[in-house]
C-alpha cells in the first residue's frame, strides 16, 4: 500500500469514526465547511464537475455555473455526513427524511415476483434510498460496489453497506451478474448506480447532446431474468428531507437483437437519469469524466 492510499484509508476510518459521533447541526456545519474550502481550492474534482454542470445547463453565465458547483460540493459533502452518520440512524428518522413517489412501479414489481432492478444515477444520496428500502420498506436488496484501492477501504465501504441490510458485491468479474441474475429470478430486488460505465463493455447513449457510455448491466438483467427495470431519480429538498421519484418500467422492446434491445433499454434509462439532474443539477454528483469526448487524459481534470 503507498503512503497516499494509506493516508486516504485512515482520513475515511477517522470520518466514519468521528463524524457520527458529532451533533448534527455540528457535521452540518462541518461538511459545509469543507465543501466550501474544496470548492474555492479550485482542484481537479471541482473543475471536472463543473464542466459537467456546463452540459446539463448549457445556457448557464460562468457565474451560475460557480454557484452551481459550489452547490454541488455542498450536496456532496452532504452525502459523505450522512452516510457516516447512517448506521445510527432508526428506522422512524430514515423514514420522515424520505419522500418517494410513484412507490407503486417498485411495490407492484415486488409483489408480481418477477424481480425488480433499480437503476440510479450519483444524485443526492443513494445510500440512504438504499437504508430506507430495507428499514421502512423492509425489503433487502443486493447491489454491486467498485473495487477501491487501498483494499481496506474497499473492505470498510463492504462493512458498511452490509451493515445497513445491503448485499455487497464485487464490481469485478463475471460472478456478480450471475448472483444478480439469480436474485432476480427468485423475485428479489437489485440496485444499481448507474450512470457511468465501469467497464469496457458500456452502452453509448444520447446525454445532454453529446454521446456518453453507461453500463449495459441493468438492461441485459432485465432481458435475461424477466425482471422490471425501473429508473430512479433522487433530489434534496429544502431542510433535512431527500426526494425520490420510481419511474415507470423501461420496457424491453418486442423485436432487434440483444445489442439493439440493450441499446434502446439503455438510452432510456439515460433519459430518465437526464430528466431528474435537469431539475436538480447541484445534486449530481459526477466528478468524474463522463462524456466520450472528455475520455482523453490530455483534455483537461478527470
Amino acid at each position: 500500500m503507498s503512503a497516499g492510499e494509506r493516508l486516504t484509508d485512515a482520513l475515511y476510518g477517522l470520518g466514519w469514526a468521528t463524524v457520527k459521533k458529532l451533533p448534527e447541526p455540528v457535521a452540518a456545519g462541518l461538511g459545509r465547511r469543507i465543501a466550501d474550502a474544496a470548492w474555492k481550492r479550485r482542484g481537479q474534482g471541482v473543475l471536472r464537475l463543473e464542466a459537467n454542470l456546463a452540459r446539463v445547463v448549457p445556457d448557464a453565465s460562468p457565474q451560475r455555473l460557480a454557484e452551481l458547483s459550489r452547490a454541488g460540493m455542498r450536496s456532496y459533502m452532504r452525502y459523505w455526513m450522512e452516510s457516516f452518520r447512517l448506521p445510527s440512524w432508526s428506522a422512524e428518522r430514515v423514514g420522515r427524511s424520505v419522500d418517494i413517489k410513484d412507490l407503486h412501479h417498485l411495490t407492484d414489481g415486488l409483489a408480481s415476483g418477477k424481480g425488480v432492478v433499480l437503476a440510479l444515477p450519483h444524485l443526492a444520496n443513494w445510500d440512504l434510498a438504499g437504508v430506507w428500502a430495507t428499514r421502512v420498506l423492509g425489503v433487502p436488496f443486493t447491489t454491486v460496489a467498485e473495487r477501491l484501492k487501498p483494499e481496506s477501504l474497499y473492505d470498510r465501504f463492504v462493512a458498511y453497506r452490509e451493515s445497513l441490510g445491503m448485499e455487497v458485491l464485487p464490481h469485478t468479474g463475471g460472478a456478480a451478474f450471475g448472483a444478480l441474475a439469480r436474485r432476480l429470478r427468485a423475485g428479489g430486488l437489485v440496485c444499481l448506480v448507474a450512470d457511468r460505465d465501469l467497464s469496457a463493455s458500456g452502452v453509448e447513449v444520447d446525454f445532454f447532446g453529446e454521446r456518453a457510455r453507461m453500463p449495459a448491466g441493468p438492461a441485459l438483467l432485465a432481458q435475461q431474468t424477466g425482471a422490471l427495470l425501473l429508473p430512479v431519480t433522487l433530489w434534496y429538498e429544502d431542510g433535512a428531507t431527500m426526494g425520490g421519484r420510481v419511474h415507470a418500467p423501461v420496457e424491453v422492446p418486442a423485436s432487434g437483437t440483444r445489442a439493439e434491445r440493450t441499446s434502446s433499454m439503455t438510452q432510456a434509462l439515460a433519459d430518465a437519469f437526464a430528466g431528474g439532474i435537469a431539475e436538480h443539477p447541484e445534486d449530481w454528483h459526477m466528478l468524474q469524466r463522463l462524456w466520450l469526448n472528455d475520455l482523453d487524459p490530455a483534455k483537461g481534470p478527470k
